[in-house]
């Protein structure tokens, strides 16, 4: 069974001005577009396909660049649209609030903590915010469509908030500067959505 893009659940233009109309649709409908197709082509009649996205990057054969590359591409839009909201930003409450304050400190300081993973991962790639069994939280990053669900990455948690840095994300907004488009990133956050993944990893 192939995958689908998923459909995003605001208009293109819902995210103004933090992340602009033009590049949500070029991001959407041709780069996620484009990972989900190929994705598709990788596991064409071998025993993946029928798999979740989620079982096939656990067990992925990280030499397997196609499956690698299109398969977290897939997995990483499809959490990054729904991680965020016309009605979003603030900050968390209820039990991930109090897991980020145990990990961090308070609120400002794993702002601090994720805004640098984005920030400082050179080239393309992703900021993450985790949850491992238990319900401790860990900020983290990877390079290119890499994310923690594969084998031996990073964190090594269940994503629960993910930042996209590739500049497909947000060149044609804010060209070479990338820590504006993370604090803009802030003003977007879906916490109740952040909040339903952490409860169903931890």
């Amino acid at each position: 069974m192939a995958f689908e893009l998923p459909s995003l659940d605001y208009a293109h233009n819902a995210l103004e001005p933090h992340i602009d109309t033009r590049t949500m649709e070029i991001h959407h409908g041709k780069h996620h577009a484009g990972y989900t197709s190929k994705l598709n082509d990788a596991i064409a009649g071998t025993d993946l396909d029928g798999k979740s996205i989620e079982d096939i990057l656990a067990g992925l054969d990280m030499n397997n660049g196609a499956l690698r590359n299109n398969g977290g591409g897939f997995y990483n839009h499809s959490l990054f649209w729904k991680v965020m909201s016309p009605n979003g930003g603030g900050t968390p409450t209820g039990d991930l609030a109090a897991a980020i304050d145990a990990a961090y400190g308070s609120f400002d300081a794993f702002k601090t903590a994720f805004a640098n993973a984005a920030a400082t991962r050179f080239g393309s790639g992703w900021a993450w915010l985790c949850v491992h069994p238990g319900g401790k939280v860990e900020v983290c990053s990877t390079p290119n469509q890499d994310n923690p669900v594969m084998p031996g990455v990073s964190c090594g948690g269940t994503p629960v908030l993910g930042l996209d840095v590739w500049e497909h994300a947000y060149y044609l907004n804010y060209q070479n500067r990338r820590p504006d488009y993370i604090n803009a990133f802030f003003n977007v956050i879906n916490w109740t959505e952040v909040s339903a993944r952490y409860a169903a990893g931890k």
